[in-house]
């Protein structure tokens, strides 16, 4: 029987309706998967390396036997597996080169009434072709504005009101500052956040303006990739949000003030050497008295200096500016997607 094997764009299209196949072993689906793909394991992680040193010290031929007696006596549990998943009777399968491992379980499905192609080149040729997508450019309108200033709720109610968004900060499980892990779940292995974030990418449309935060090249553990992290400091377009600082405290005493105190100090003990040692004794002292207006104010002296500076590294005729105090996240948003999108078509379509 001939497997079908699909170029990466045809598999891409494909894996919008039918299910994907990760048959990679565990600890390789755990670095690094295509997003929403389920893992069905030829081999577990300890009968790979089995078969991995059979192959160094013996060869090719008995390492195949030894994943055919491995392989052989789980075959009704791959089918039952498959059967559970691939409700249509459709699946596309992937391995690390697009080789043996997913040809064999492809030709195992097929057999079993399920139709299955694998991906040509594997998971290596996906990971190559989502590092070029990023090369691709992007119409952005950067959102900034100093720590503090509602951009993340902002960007979350413009994807509510049907506009394009990538939210780095949702993807990477990291609001960027020192603080930026606070309830926030694990972070992913940075392999995995390139690949769900090349999810969104691939959907856009990329005639449309697509809404980004400014951001720092990393997000706690996370790097933005390279090709697209260069897109935002050089962007045409920043649409910066100008909100008084009280209102800043406001919302930073609201958000992180349900922490608990040594989780703020190991966090601010992380910085230390860029506040200063005053700065840093005051704001101890205000965690101590539950002072969380105080804590807020001396975090921020560092924070607005760090966003000036980088403001000023960006050509400031890009930089267009506007009040937004005290109003609603939704008023906010009407308001920054109206002189927003203006701003945008005048500069693209004028």
């Amino acid at each position: 029987m001939i497997i079908s094997k699909l170029e990466i764009e045809n598999f891409l299209r494909l894996s919008d309706s039918l299910p994907v196949i990760d048959v990679r072993s565990p600890c390789e689906y755990g670095k690094g998967h295509i997003p929403g793909a389920y893992n069905i394991p030829l081999f577990s992680d300890a009968e790979r390396s089995q078969i991995g040193t059979i192959y160094r010290q013996t060869g090719t031929t008995e390492a195949m036997m030894e994943g055919l007696k491995i392989a052989g006596i789980k075959l009704s549990d791959y089918i039952s597996q498959i059967t559970g998943i691939a409700g249509n009777r459709e699946a596309i399968i992937y391995c690390w080169r697009g080789g043996m491992r997913s040809q064999s379980m492809a030709w195992l499905f097929n057999q079993s009434g399920i139709r299955a192609m694998t991906l040509s080149g594997g998971y290596k040729a996906y990971r190559q072709y989502i590092r070029q997508s990023f090369n691709k450019k992007a119409r952005l309108i950067v959102l900034g504005g100093l720590t503090g200033s509602g951009k993340t709720e902002i960007l979350k109610e413009i994807r509510k009101q049907g506009h394009q968004i990538i939210d780095l900060e949702s993807l990477a499980h990291h609001k960027g500052s020192v603080f930026g892990a606070l309830g926030q779940p694990p972070q992913p292995a940075n392999e995995q956040f390139e690949n769900n974030l090349f999810d969104h990418w691939r959907k856009l449309d990329f005639t449309k303006p697509v809404w980004i935060e400014d951001e720092s090249r990393m997000l706690g553990s996370i790097q933005i990739p390279d090709a697209l992290f260069s897109q935002i400091p050089t962007n045409q377009l920043v649409v910066e949000a100008i909100v008084d600082k009280k209102e800043r405290i406001e919302r930073l005493v609201k958000e992180y003030s349900v922490f608990d105190s040594s989780l703020l100090t190991e966090a601010i003990m992380k910085i230390r050497k860029r506040i200063g040692g005053q700065n840093v004794k005051l704001c101890l002292e205000a965690l101590k008295k539950k002072d969380y207006h105080t804590f807020a104010d001396y975090t921020l002296r560092y924070y607005d200096k760090l966003y000036k500076g980088s403001l000023q590294r960006r050509n400031p005729q890009t930089i267009y500016s506007f009040e937004n105090n005290y109003i609603s996240i939704i008023e906010s948003t009407k308001k920054i997607l109206t002189f927003g999108e203006k701003l945008f078509f005048c500069l693209y379509y004028s």
